[in-house]
């Protein structure tokens, strides 16, 4: 489990009870150190694809365990893939998508997500305004 992974489970924990998603292979594996790191419960799927860097198989089985858990957020990973499962399980699921937050607190009305601007001299503060 990469550092990025372990270090969502402590912002997600700033808003509620983390249930994270492990796929591929090892799932099983990679659900018991989430656990260890903060995550509540940990749902695990193993498919052949999830190991060819295929995007769609991975935004279902997202899609799936948002329709199960009924997230307050959902935390992805900051890279290339990550922003593309991102925005496609967001336009799916008819919620906005806030890209490459440094921070994340509970707030009154969802999650407030922080971001650093214009070379991080300025930073902000956002949610989305639909969905999750």
């Amino acid at each position: 489990v990469r550092k990025p992974t372990l270090e969502l489970l402590t912002l997600a924990r700033r808003i509620g009870d983390p249930v994270a998603v492990a796929l591929g292979a090892g799932a099983e594996a990679t659900a018991s150190v989430l656990g260890e790191h903060g995550a509540v419960k940990v749902l695990t799927a193993d498919a052949p694809e999830f190991t060819n860097y295929l995007v769609v198989p991975k935004v279902d089985a997202l899609q799936a365990a948002f329709d199960a858990v009924g997230p307050a957020a959902v935390l992805v990973v900051s890279s290339a893939e990550g922003k593309e499962i991102a925005a496609r399980l967001a336009l799916r699921v008819g919620s906005g998508i806030i890209t490459d937050a440094t921070d994340l607190e509970a707030g009154e009305q969802g999650p407030v997500a922080t971001q650093a601007a214009f070379a991080a001299s300025y930073t902000t503060k956002s949610r989305v305004s639909k969905g999750v």
